[in-house]
């Protein structure tokens, strides 16, 4: 992994990393201690008073007419079904950030440029984890960036821990591309366990912190 140069912008986290602590506020709270400068929580909190702004809020399981990220829905039997409700919840909420995954119906950059021609102002959260994991070229999405979420990955394995060697995340290299282009959105890293779902991991707290003190 290639280490990049002096980060320029505020670095956030998802609050996913600290999912054993019951509350956003007290989230909140522990990545304040952490070093953080906002974090990533449901949009229903942008509200409240936390320890740490809200960076970008995130809606679930579909977008709402505002500002936020909400991950593409999965993949169903019915594809042409699935690709209508997209289209459909998407013009309904044109401003919410779309997350591209492995498993989404809008997963390939072929996918989300096909959206887009419909819905052009449609803007993307970019989880390099995620375009690792389907072996794409992250800077094939980062052009319709909102938001970036950090987190080193590869081709089928969506998080490894920032010094595996495995990881095909050129940490370096995104930041290089942001700022040459201007980026003038936020960052944020993302560890989650998640094992109902085949993505489980012990300590995403430390692996969030780990990628964070690389990206410093």
């Amino acid at each position: 992994m290639t280490g990049p140069a002096r980060l320029r912008w505020p670095l956030g986290v998802v609050d996913i990393a600290y999912a054993n602590m019951a509350t956003v506020s007290e989230r909140a709270r522990a990545a304040a201690g952490d070093g953080f400068e906002h974090i990533d929580a449901l949009y229903e909190f942008r509200g409240e008073s936390l320890a740490i702004p809200m960076g970008c809020p995130t809606a679930f399981p579909k977008p709402i007419p505002a500002w936020c990220s909400t991950p593409a829905p999965p993949r169903a039997p019915d594809p042409t079904a699935a690709w209508e409700r997209v289209r459909r919840w998407w013009n309904a909420a044109p401003e919410a950030l779309l997350e591209p995954w492995a498993g989404a119906v809008i997963a390939t950059i072929d996918e989300v440029r096909e959206l887009r021609s419909e819905i052009p102002q449609l803007r993307l959260c970019v989880d390099t984890g995620h375009i690792a994991d389907m072996g794409a070229d992250v800077f094939a999405y980062l052009p319709y960036a909102g938001h970036v979420q950090l987190r080193q990955g590869c081709e089928g394995n969506t998080q490894l821990h920032v010094d595996d060697t495995r990881g095909t995340v050129d940490f370096a290299a995104v930041l290089q591309w942001l700022e040459a282009n201007d980026y003038a959105g936020k960052l944020s890293v993302e560890h989650f366990d998640l094992p109902e779902i085949g993505w489980p991991l012990d300590s995403p707290r430390q692996w969030a912190c780990d990628l964070a003190a690389t990206l410093r």
